[in-house]
């Protein structure tokens, strides 16, 4: 199996690096710098699994074109806005490469990949593994979940080619399944996503000491939590899908659509100190963006819970609210002249 990461910064290259470590063979694309340590040095990934140094079934390029040989998955994990310029600069991959998937932030990223490749070279994919980059040829694991990543055919088949992916990743210890509703499990995803990046940005914003693990032992900030939640799973649920926590223990979305707002706010009071107990420290990758002064994906992940509501008319005042403070973060930190900041 050839496996090219598309993208790899962070996530990609952890994902590259234990698949690797399994004898697939793995090439990452990623920027000459940190391409040219992993050539030199190999890729040294530490964090919650440990630290080792990978060089064995892994290559690192910097242009599209130098990866060699046929793909049999190609994985993208760039930005969702550097998305188009990617796939505009990658065509040397689109006639070898068997199957594309992208592990974004994103529910119309299967579309995106389908306009490129055809859309019977696509399949869904989803996850919540975190990774961040320390320096060029450096990479922290900094996050899992018992089942980390899905895996499905956009039309809900069973497939040989899932079958396959699934058993690489769980050979390289990744929690990982198969789905026949991946639509569903992406969304599902992108509200986890939009949740922790909303709430994470908007309650600590730039106070370096602290993250949300902090902010959840505080009663205003479990009870913000728990609305910006509740808004956000209202859109979830009037978009036709059931709350099914793909991603537990983490995602405690079927108990939220069930109990009071006391007991969430309980709950997430509880969710923080077992966190804190357990020494979970990260932030999300989007505000690491913020806090490096780049631009951020908040349009396609809050912003499109946001966009989702007007549709639907759904009132959901702390997600607008929090939208509108990441975008005028992002106006400020990139210097944006902010001519539209609607969702």
């Amino acid at each position: 199996m050839h496996v090219c990461v598309l993208g790899a910064g962070g996530l990609g290259s952890v994902i590259g690096a234990r698949l690797a470590e399994t004898g697939v063979r793995v090439t990452l694309i990623g920027r000459p710098a940190h391409a040219q340590a992993i050539a030199r040095n190999g890729l040294c990934v530490e964090g919650i699994r440990g630290s080792s140094v990978v060089r064995d079934d892994l290559d690192a390029v910097s242009e599209p074109a130098q990866a060699s040989g046929s793909i049999d998955y190609l994985v993208l994990t760039v930005k969702t806005s550097d998305t188009g310029a990617t796939l505009a600069g990658a065509e040397p991959l689109r006639g070898r490469s068997r199957v594309a998937l992208s592990l974004q932030n994103s529910v119309t990223k299967d579309t995106r990949l389908a306009d490129w490749i055809g859309a019977g070279n696509v399949i869904g994919a989803a996850t919540t593994e975190s990774a961040t980059m320390l320096a060029p040829g450096r990479v922290r694991h900094t996050g899992t979940a018992p089942v980390a990543f899905y895996f499905g055919e956009t039309d809900g088949r069973e497939s040989a080619r899932i079958d396959d992916l699934v058993m690489a990743f769980r050979s390289a210890g990744f929690g990982c399944a198969a789905t026949e509703s991946i639509s569903q499990v992406e969304w599902e995803k992108l509200l986890q996503a939009a949740l922790v990046a909303a709430y994470s940005i908007t309650a600590i914003g730039f106070l370096p000491d602290h993250t949300i693990t902090d902010a959840l032992q505080t009663r205003p900030g479990a009870e913000y939590y728990v609305q910006l939640a509740r808004e956000l799973l209202s859109v979830y649920r009037g978009l036709g899908f059931t709350p099914a926590d793909y991603f537990a223990p983490y995602a405690q979305f079927r108990q939220l659509a069930a109990e009071d707002t006391e007991s969430s706010v309980e709950r997430a009071m509880q969710l923080g100190a077992s966190m804190a107990a357990a020494g979970v420290r990260g932030r999300p990758s989007m505000h690491d963006d913020l806090l490096r002064h780049r631009p951020t994906e908040v349009d396609e992940s809050i912003g499109e819970f946001v966009r989702a509501a007007e549709r639907l008319g759904i009132a959901t005042p702390a997600l607008l609210a929090a939208y509108r403070i990441v975008r005028g973060y992002e106006c400020l930190v990139t210097e944006e002249v902010p001519v539209d900041v609607h969702p």
